[in-house]
């Protein structure tokens, strides 16, 4: 039996449950994946009736479409399952060999490092959408440069951001260890 009050045995139990609150976002995180994977087959059959008149450079336009809707929906992943996990309550089934090796492995740590370098590798891909877009010195000046230029800016934000985040991790762990 416990030494505590009853009312703040029911209270500490109160604010235990309240971790169910983020059930509706995490479905929503599943819809949210359902619309990704409409937006991702509406793209591919756009550019499968078009696939033998596509240039090399069209064509990687493409596919880096493709993979960037692929990274998002990755993430998305990521965050609804490390997240549930971490936070509301552990899977209590057994999926086998079909279970991904890093599920109930990935704390909010990991978490944070998957989520960034997802980050990372999204912005990357998208600006190397625009720079590939940009076939000759008119087109660049008509895109602007000043927008290239906050493009840019904006990735090695996501880098550095990244960069010190890990740093920040490593940095704790050495702490923890002396």
């Amino acid at each position: 039996m416990s030494d505590k009050p009853s009312i703040e045995n029911r209270f500490e139990r109160g604010l235990f449950a309240s971790r169910w609150l983020m059930a509706p976002m995490y479905l929503g995180l599943v819809v949210a994946l359902g619309m990704m994977t409409v937006i991702f087959v509406r793209e591919l059959f756009y550019y499968l009736p078009q696939v033998l008149d596509l240039t090399a450079e069209d064509m990687i336009l493409a596919a880096l479409t493709l993979i960037d809707l692929t990274l998002a929906a990755n993430l998305l992943l990521i965050v609804l399952f490390s997240g549930y996990e971490n936070f509301v309550s552990k899977f209590d089934f057994d999926a086998g060999a079909d279970r991904p090796g890093w599920m109930g492995k990935v704390d909010f740590g990991g978490l944070k490092m998957k989520l960034i370098a997802s980050i990372v590798a999204i912005s990357g891909i998208h600006l190397l959408k625009k720079f590939m877009e940009i076939r000759d010195i008119d087109t660049a000046v008509a895109f602007g440069q000043s927008e290239m230029f906050w493009l840019v800016v904006i990735h090695l934000t996501f880098v550095v951001s990244g960069v010190l985040m890990a740093l920040m991790d490593y940095l704790q762990a050495k702490a923890y260890k002396s």
